[in-house]
């Protein structure tokens, strides 16, 4: 009997990446996280606290609400991805404009120690290991997390730039 790619035999720890600046963002980062939850086989390990943090690429717009979570899954890095986009469309995500605004955006970060390089799926994502607004909580939950180039998140965090930009939100 052939096992579907999209159930593995033992989960992989993996982590995804989650900001909002649209609408409500703490409750659309606290939907994202609940429907997560409620995806079979997806099990949620650790979640970050929330974080403001400053636009990242050129277009004006207001700051974010971001999060880091870790989750344990059967699912395969694509089935895991389609899981994330198809919560953005059930929360509202519009793609109309490269690094825009958004009701909930939900990046797969990092599917165990596997390395995948696709059109539309680069795992470990290629550029969190400069972004302080994914280290941050990424490094708060899962400091030995795996990034592409070899370092854990916390050894990243130590070189980031833009730190001071990321302020922890209490509640």
């Amino acid at each position: 009997m052939t096992v579907p790619e999209t159930k593995r035999n033992a989960p992989t720890r993996s982590a995804l990446g989650l900001g909002s600046n649209l609408g409500d963002p703490r409750f659309n980062l606290d939907e994202a996280v609940r429907r997560l939850e409620q995806t079979e086989g997806v099990t949620l390990v650790a979640r970050s606290s929330d974080y403001r943090t400053p636009p990242w690429g050129p277009v004006k717009q207001d700051d974010f609400r971001n999060i880091c979570v870790v989750v344990d899954t059967v699912l395969s890095p694509r089935d895991l991805l389609k899981r994330c986009l198809a919560i953005e469309l059930e929360l509202g995500r519009v793609r109309d404009e490269r690094w825009g605004p958004r009701t909930i955006d939900i990046d797969v970060l990092i599917y165990g120690m596997e390395r995948i390089a696709e059109a539309d799926l680069e795992i470990p994502h290629p550029r969190m290991g400069d972004r302080a607004f994914v280290l941050i909580p990424l490094a708060e939950i899962w400091p030995d997390a795996p990034l592409a180039d070899g370092r854990t998140a916390a050894e990243a965090l130590e070189t980031c730039p833009d730190q001071e930009g990321v302020v922890r939100l209490d509640g």
